[in-house]
């Protein structure tokens, strides 16, 4: 009697320890899916630029050192998403890909300040296409930011939730990094407008 009582709570830790492990499984998965959304639409974001800075060059002559410095920031957030995208939620991998997208949004909006002087490359139809397609990208960026912290968010709750917290450890289920800005001039949009 008393071994089939042993063994029925064997069982049922052995069945616990496995649905709390295919769960941080699941919520893993979904914050990796919901980054592969932000992606997604980094690298549309990262294609449109190189055209607004050729649309620009032709109006811009002088202003060689902030186109440059467009596709330079642009290149540099390429590749911090593209080793974020290799592993999704790493803290030091999510940090460098903040900071490069910062650098950027900050270059990027040194080029649309500066177009505002020139009412040729502001009238310029391919220019104002380009600019609603990268405000229409910044909005949909945000948005799947707000999906994956979400997802981060369940899975960073869920591995801390006793007793699964037991499984993430012996899983490796690491914590997972919020996409955070850190410093409060960072939160500024990017202006894309050239109206």
């Amino acid at each position: 009697m008393i071994g089939g009582i042993v063994l029925a709570a064997a069982v049922l830790v052995i069945l616990f320890a496995v649905a709390a492990y295919n769960r941080l499984v699941d919520l893993r998965n979904r914050y990796k899916n919901a980054f592969s959304q932000i992606d997604v639409q980094l690298k549309r974001r990262y294609d449109l630029i190189p055209n607004l800075v050729e649309t620009a060059k032709g109006y811009l002559k002088h202003e060689r050192q902030t186109l440059e410095a467009v596709i330079q920031a642009r290149n540099q957030a390429s590749s911090a998403a593209q080793r974020a995208a290799a592993k999704p939620g790493d803290p030091a991998a999510m940090r460098d890909l903040v900071g490069a997208e910062t650098v950027l949004g900050g270059a990027l909006g040194r080029m649309f300040a500066l177009a505002e002087a020139y009412p040729d490359l502001k009238s310029n139809t391919t220019m104002n296409q380009l600019s609603e397609e990268l405000t229409s990208t910044e909005n949909k960026v945000a948005f799947a930011r707000q999906a994956y912290n979400d997802a981060v968010t369940t899975y960073n709750t869920g591995r801390e939730s006793f007793p699964a917290s037991l499984i993430a450890g012996w899983g490796g289920f690491i914590e997972a990094r919020l996409w955070e800005i850190e410093r409060a001039a960072e939160r500024e949009p990017v202006k894309v407008s050239f109206a």
